[in-house]
């Protein structure tokens, strides 16, 4: 019985990575090859930025640079067409060429070797070293670009390029901050599977040879009838000890410190010693939406999401529904609790979420306003560091889209010309300034984190005139799944989000303020995220990744490893809470009820 259990799983695995090898040669095969022949001089236009030890012969130069001004591009990456089979088979997994260049969230991939790309987007981006970049450096400058130039972004196979090598430490440094806190997961499960072939070929002698062979032969499958050559792709059993030892070195290799982390502990170590009491203000007696004093406790909380320290509470007011919390965080403790969380050591964090998650719901609220106007400026209150500004340009491309925020990633977003213009600050200090001037004032995930909703509110109210559409999104504390799960749930985000407001309380203070309520989605609105998002609090609760910055740093390996092991054993759950999320989202896609989320579209009267 053991027997035959093995032999079907290394037969799924053996059909699996030949699944595999077909589906990244759909990519190659879409993949751009430069164009033989002589191309004129490229001018000043495009700069070459190349690794250390490559060098770009003037004639590839001149054809990508002539090629990216014909495309319109702002940075082209150059493939080696002998690109060696495993950085070949990463790029295709990493990257589809049909999508790469219009997909404006996707994070940006290179082969690592050279990129040709505007002095404007470079000089933008701040790349100002050029020339003789490690893997690391050839990989932070790819992210960059394509971030500055989001729809200019594409990739190329060039011949002449000889190969350079990745040393494990670059690799390691690479995968680090792609994978962020799920690296020594990938690389601890990487080793199961290497342990369960081994382990399955001498139950089951031949299919453990189809496994290494199917494995050994997805660089000649990926690759073959494609602009991509990988001169090792046909020594099949070096490729597959060369992966096992790969293995090894990458385990093994050391991690540089990150910068700045030092001098971060330090701050966090001294503020943590003066004790995060001080850091919420007074309970109050009365709920600061409605005035009541009928309040109960709703429910307590920590910082489950980042794992600083301090208890929080929610408290719900029995007369109107709302939960807020009480005691609220100080000015000082909302600085507390927001460093390193949308900017800083926890940017690239988010930066990932945004990407992953926001999708459906920027799209969402693009067409619910496309629906009603069509306007000629936008400002998007809270806009973070400018995602749903970007990703709307394809919906509202005529449109002037602004965006405001207190953090300091609001200028990295004009920077990025993700937003038409940038104004940091707090909207309702800046409300004068911008009266009469946008046809849409948005709010998603936003009036939760503020002081006073009710200001909020009001300056909205100040700022648009009769006609002018109001956008807000907001997490629903009337939610099933918000009820069910309890502190695990991802929407209640202690210490961060100070109010959470049911939609009738909501529609009636925008009416109180002079707006019409055009049309709220709830089935629409909802994001397809509960019982995953819960798991992966519960774990991070009581497994913190050891190494941020206000951890303590002590005993850092064994407690990664404890975190690493907890992560893989609830593997299987995740797997469940994943499908549960997709198959309630797809039901209250279709019924309306039970969403997480409501949207609702205002006008001004």
């Amino acid at each position: 019985m053991l027997i035959n259990g093995i032999g079907w799983a290394l037969a799924v695995l053996t059909a699996g990575l030949a699944a595999d090898a077909v589906f990244r040669r759909s990519r190659a095969a879409r993949l751009t090859r430069l164009p033989d022949g002589a191309a004129p001089a490229p001018g000043d236009a495009y700069r070459l930025v190349r690794a250390e030890g490559v060098e770009v012969p003037d004639e590839v130069f001149a054809l990508a640079a002539a090629h990216a001004a014909e495309q319109g591009l702002d940075a082209l990456d150059l493939v080696p067409a002998h690109l060696d089979s495993f950085r070949t088979l990463e790029l295709l997994l990493l990257c589809d060429p049909a999508r790469y260049r219009r997909d404006r969230m996707a994070a940006g991939v290179t082969a690592g070797h050279a990129i040709v790309a505007s002095a404007d987007v470079l000089d933008r981006a701040g790349i100002t070293d050029r020339a003789g970049l490690d893997a690391v450096a050839m990989d932070d400058a790819a992210i960059r670009l394509k971030r500055y130039a989001s729809t200019g972004t594409d990739l190329a196979v060039a011949d002449g390029i000889q190969v350079r090598r990745r040393s494990a430490a670059e690799h390691r440094a690479i995968l680090r901050r792609r994978y962020e806190n799920f690296f020594f997961i990938a690389l601890t499960g990487q080793a199961l599977v290497f342990a369960a072939v081994v382990a399955g070929a001498v139950a089951v002698p031949y299919l453990g040879l189809a496994v290494v062979a199917a494995a050994a032969l997805r660089p000649v499958l990926a690759t073959l009838g494609t602009p991509l050559r990988p001169r090792d792709r046909l020594f099949f059993g070096w490729a597959q000890l060369r992966s096992v030892l790969g293995w090894f070195a990458l385990a093994a290799a050391r991690d540089p410190e990150v910068p700045g982390i030092a001098e971060a502990r330090r701050q966090y170590r001294a503020e943590i010693a003066e004790g995060v009491g001080g850091l919420v203000g007074e309970r109050r007696a009365d709920c600061p939406w409605c005035g009541g004093s009928d309040l109960r406790r709703f429910l307590t909380s920590g910082d489950y999401q980042q794992g600083k320290p301090g208890t929080f509470r929610l408290e719900e007011c029995r007369g109107c529904g709302h939960v807020f919390q009480n005691p609220r965080l100080t000015l000082d403790g909302l600085d507390f609790y927001y460093r390193d969380f949308y900017d800083g050591f926890g940017m690239e964090e988010r930066e990932t979420a945004f990407r992953l998650v926001g999708g459906h719901g920027y799209a969402g609220r693009a067409e619910l306003v496309k629906r009603h106007a069509a306007p000629r400026t936008w400002l998007d209150v809270g806009g973070g560091i400018g995602h749903f500004c970007e990703y709307a340009r394809d919906f509202f491309p005529e449109t002037r889209l602004d965006a405001l925020d207190m953090g300091a990633g609001i200028v990295e977003a004009e920077r990025r010309r993700w937003v038409d213009r940038a104004y940091h600050g707090y909207f309702v200090e800046r409300v004068g300034d911008l009266t009469g001037q946008y046809d849409v004032i948005s709010m998603h995930h936003y009036l939760e984190h503020t002081l006073d909703p009710h200001a909020e509110l009001d300056a909205s109210a100040k700022a648009l005139d009769p006609g002018g559409l109001l956008l807000i999104e907001l997490p629903d504390p009337q939610s099933r799944f918000g009820r069910l799960l309890g502190r695990w749930w991802h929407n209640w985000l202690q210490p961060q989000h100070l109010h959470l407001i049911p939609l009738a309380n909501l529609r009636t203070a925008l009416r109180d303020r002079g707006f019409e309520v055009v049309e709220s989605e709830r089935g629409a609105a909802h994001q397809q995220a509960d019982f995953f998002p819960a798991l992966g609090i519960a774990l991070n609760r009581f497994f913190p990744n050891p190494e941020t910055p206000w951890q303590s740093g002590r005993l850092v390996g064994p407690r990664q490893a404890l975190r690493t092991a907890a992560y893989l054993v609830f593997l299987p759950v995740s797997v469940v809470a994943l499908a549960l999320d997709l198959v309630c989202g797809a039901v209250i896609a279709r019924t309306d009820r039970g969403a997480n989320t409501y949207r609702v579209l205002a006008r001004k009267v």
